[in-house]
């Protein structure tokens, strides 16, 4: 399940428009464990970036620990 919180609209650099465009900006809320009993652990932010104009969409990972 995933959370989507408070969508902003930004301009950054597109690796498939190669040039500077609007993106819609977001943090969503992955479970990476696949473990049932563990899921309620594995919980980490991303950053997910859609760009406006080509629809490409980069998501990153926040906690890189």
């Amino acid at each position: 399940m995933a959370a989507k919180d408070g969508a902003t609209d930004l301009t950054e650099s597109c690796s498939t428009c190669e040039r500077t465009t609007p993106h819609e900006v977001s943090v969503k809320i992955r479970t990476e464990s696949t473990k049932q009993e563990n899921a309620q652990f594995s919980r980490e932010p991303y950053r997910v970036s859609k760009c406006q104009v080509c629809g490409t969409t980069t998501e990153t990972r926040m906690n890189n620990a």
